[in-house]
């Protein structure tokens, strides 16, 4: 029979809702679904890379893909801040020119790329929804995501909202395909020894990792890095995760 709080004495009252807790907690607990199918988020709206990219685009091999996404590195692009987001798509086919041209990379490096009003860039070719194999980061780029924040967040650079809550959008998206808590942690093979791990080690990292857990580097910046706590419990949330 369903129970009216408000007419129980206070004691009563607090009982009745632990009990109500505990029930959702044991609920949650021997939910015989697998957890990617309880944890997950919706997808985000995201720009195509054609609409940024269009006519710009070189001749690249095919894209190449993993079977899963388990996690996710967090990038700055190490470029201006204080852009205006209507140009943010001449300033991301700078960002493709440099890596495609100067670096000679086969395409953009970053899955994704998130600009400080909170938009979401398609980046790296093959396809949003799938799970393709970026260029972000030496020897964790299987199985993983990278998602760039456009601008450089070393120390005291202010970080905006907006930004970190597209990030955790992407991730609790991505990561949710697979269960992934984005406040836990995963198990990745390094791939080469240019990493912070010897090819062919077995790595514990965060699921929302930074660049710098998996290489040596500043990338993300002390004030991106200092929100990834932030937007692993962000992405939990929108995953539906207990907190």
């Amino acid at each position: 029979m369903p129970v009216v709080l408000g007419c129980l004495p206070g004691l009563a009252a607090v009982v009745a809702l632990a009990l109500c807790a505990n029930g959702v907690e044991r609920a949650a607990a021997t939910d015989p679904r697998p957890a990617a199918d309880r944890y997950t988020a919706p997808r985000p709206s995201v720009v195509p890379r054609s609409v940024w990219l269009g006519g710009s685009a070189r001749s690249q091999p095919p894209p190449r893909y993993d079977d899963e996404v388990l996690a996710v590195f967090v990038h700055h692009t190490d470029t201006p801040n204080g852009y205006d987001c209507a140009d943010v798509p001449a300033i991301l086919r700078g960002v493709y020119s440099g890596q495609t041209g100067a670096r000679d990379w086969d395409d953009i490096g970053y899955n994704f790329v998130v600009d400080r009003c909170g938009t979401i860039y398609e980046g790296r070719a093959g396809g949003i929804d799938r799970a393709v194999t970026g260029a972000h980061t030496q020897g964790f780029n299987h199985r993983t995501t990278g998602i760039a924040a456009l601008g450089t967040f070393t120390a005291g650079v202010p970080v905006p909202d907006a930004l970190t809550d597209a990030i955790a959008a992407l991730a609790a998206w991505k990561l949710g395909g697979t269960g992934t808590d984005p406040r836990g942690e995963v198990r990745l093979v390094s791939s080469n020894g240019l990493s912070r791990y010897a090819a062919g080690a077995t790595a514990t990292l965060p699921a929302v990792a930074g660049h710098d857990e998996g290489y040596q580097t500043s990338c993300p910046g002390e004030a991106l890095r200092a929100r990834l706590p932030e937007i692993r419990a962000t992405a939990a949330r929108l995953q539906g995760r207990p907190g």
